[in-house]
């Protein structure tokens, strides 16, 4: 079963692609920076998540640094760029970035 993540991401993720990505995550931002991602990435994901829109715009910020540092896989960076993009749509709508 994937998980389902709103403002226009195609299909399903799967936990497994999802913490992978954070396995990336965590090797291309700080210490500090991951933190604030980790509830999402970290391979323990308890959906559904609700992220307030606040919270969204600073996770779709997190996700570009990571997805245009020189660390990054590109393949990785295109599905952090993904859900970053996803993110900020939420965040600029004023709404919840779902995760179902």
């Amino acid at each position: 079963m994937g998980i389902s993540i709103s403002h226009s991401v195609p299909s399903t993720r799967s936990a497994t692609t999802i913490g992978n990505l954070g396995q990336h995550l965590a090797h291309t931002l700080t210490g500090s920076e991951w933190r604030q991602i980790a509830h999402l990435f970290d391979g323990h994901l308890r959906a559904p998540v609700y992220t307030p829109p606040a919270e969204a715009g600073r996770i779709g910020s997190l996700l570009h640094k990571a997805a245009n540092s020189r660390a990054m896989d590109r393949g990785w960076g295109d599905l952090a760029t993904l859900l970053g993009d996803a993110a900020n749509r939420a965040a600029r709508a004023g709404q919840n970035w779902e995760w179902t």
